[in-house]
């Protein structure tokens, strides 16, 4: 599907929101600036995270935990080339926790991302234009 702006990434973020269930994955993928936190924001919106237009990437502190119906395990894995410093983050924990969590540059894991999983991936079509991918591998 193609977004003309961050509010309509967001839409789409809080619309798949609503279907999620606890332990639910979700592996973003795409350039700097294509619109994963953006969607990120959305999906918090739509778990009912109070105030969910503060959902920033946490580029530099790797993890932020959000409340909502369900916990909201938020990662960027932007700054981490290793696979072993990864793996020192202890993610699996968030992984296979009982919150929502949402991994940002999810291909840097992609040997350890679980099967059943939801992929994202965004492509940047214009200034504000993306195109968002959606594949749901959890059944």
């Amino acid at each position: 599907m193609i977004t003309n702006s961050a509010k309509e990434t967001m839409l789409i973020g809080e619309r798949l929101a609503r279907k999620l269930k606890p332990g639910d994955m979700i592996a973003l993928s795409g350039d700097l600036g294509s619109g994963k936190t953006t969607f990120t924001k959305g999906i918090g919106k739509g778990l009912g995270v109070k105030d969910s237009k503060r959902i920033n990437s946490p580029t530099f502190v790797l993890i932020k935990e959000y409340n909502g119906r369900v916990p909201l395990y938020h990662l960027d894995l932007y700054r981490l080339d290793d696979l072993k410093e990864i793996e020192n983050l202890a993610i699996e924990e968030y992984i296979y926790g009982n919150g929502i969590t949402v991994i940002e540059w999810a291909e840097k894991i992609k040997s350890i991302l679980p099967k059943k999983h939801i992929l994202v991936k965004f492509k940047i079509k214009g200034d504000n234009k993306r195109e968002v991918i959606i594949e749901d591998l959890r059944y």
